[in-house]
């Protein structure tokens, strides 16, 4: 009876170590099974830490150890690249560009690296000398009330004068982005058209018959003295920094003015244009008095005699101050 106790004790080790080995032998298989890589995760701050995973891109692993990055943070290697091991895994700060590209792309615009690394070319500067022709100015002479029979008669005909203008020019992809007058040498002076009428002459707030008058784009407005050093002064307070600049912003008051639509809002002129409620700065602040008098560049009272005279150099009907509107960029305002 002892002996079976003994052998039935017997069977019952033996039966209990082969369930052990069984076990331990099954559990190696399943970790040879899982593939379990050691790699090692650097945070932005510098803190390691170590990780062992069966996962397979770097997006997984970080999710698996509840790694969260901002739209500020890149991970090298890349989310989508498939570890091995010793793989490091790097969080670091994206680069300026890097973030500007992504803001790009949530916005859903197609465009490639090199339109977009475009827009970051370096800007490159030369001096330029060119000879400008300076337009005469139209004189009209009121004869009424005088016992002279003349009308419409031209006592001494225009001849247009000659300057030399330096500019320092700055490019940017080859294409002109600002151009800034650094001198001006008169070669010729012009001689001005001087014309008598037999009718009275009526100005705006000036209704002498014995006041003279300049007269521009062929008789199509007539300014007083006064009128023009208006015209210059709030040309100047929106745009003293090239003569390009000044006369963009004379341009956008004459293209009003020369527009049906304008015309009703602000009238026939580019001074009444100037005037009209909140649209230049003559009605939105009195920063414009101060350069009255001729307080401004040459240049400026050039731009607005040549567009006057029919110069443009755009065709837009509105503008804003550069950085706060998309549109064509001139002088420091952006046109559109």
């Amino acid at each position: 009876m002892k002996n079976q106790e003994n052998a039935s004790l017997s069977i019952i080790k033996i039966i209990c170590v082969s369930i052990i080995l069984i076990l331990i032998s099954g559990i190696s298989v399943l970790a040879v099974n899982t593939n379990l890589t050691d790699v090692r995760i650097t945070l932005q701050n510098g803190y390691e830490l170590t990780a062992l995973t069966n996962k397979q891109t770097v997006a997984e692993v970080l999710e698996e150890n509840h790694i969260m990055l901002d739209d500020t943070q890149k991970t090298t290697p890349a989310l989508d690249e498939k570890i091995s091991a010793g793989t490091v895994i790097k969080i670091t700060d994206k680069t300026y560009n890097e973030i500007k590209i992504a803001e790009v792309s949530e916005q859903g615009v197609q465009t490639s690296l090199d339109e977009l690394m475009q827009n970051y070319a370096p800007i490159t500067e030369k001096i330029v000398i060119e000879q400008v022709a300076i337009p005469y100015e139209t004189i009209t002479k009121n004869t009424a009330g005088t016992d002279q029979d003349v009308e419409n008669k031209v006592i001494q005909q225009g001849v247009e004068g000659l300057k030399e203008v330096t500019y320092k020019v700055k490019y940017q992809n080859d294409a002109e982005i600002e151009k800034t007058v650094l001198s001006e040498v008169v070669i010729k002076e012009p001689v001005n058209k001087i014309v008598q009428v037999n009718k009275k002459v009526t100005t705006r707030g000036m209704t002498s018959s014995r006041t003279s008058v300049v007269s521009y784009g062929g008789g199509k407005w007539s300014y007083s003295a006064s009128d023009f050093d208006l015209l210059c002064a709030i040309t100047a307070q929106e745009s003293s920094s090239s003569y390009a600049g000044a006369l963009a912003v004379i341009t956008c008051a004459c293209n009003r003015a020369e527009s049906a639509k304008w015309r009703r809002v602000g009238g026939t002129d580019p001074l009444s244009q100037y005037k009209a409620r909140g649209q230049f700065c003559y009605s939105i602040d009195n920063n414009w008095r101060k350069r009255l008098n001729g307080n401004y560049a040459s240049f400026v009272k050039q731009a607005v005699t040549d567009a006057l005279n029919g110069k443009r150099n755009h065709n837009y009907l509105s503008f804003r101050a550069a950085g706060t509107h998309s549109g064509t960029y001139i002088g420091g305002n952006v046109y559109f």
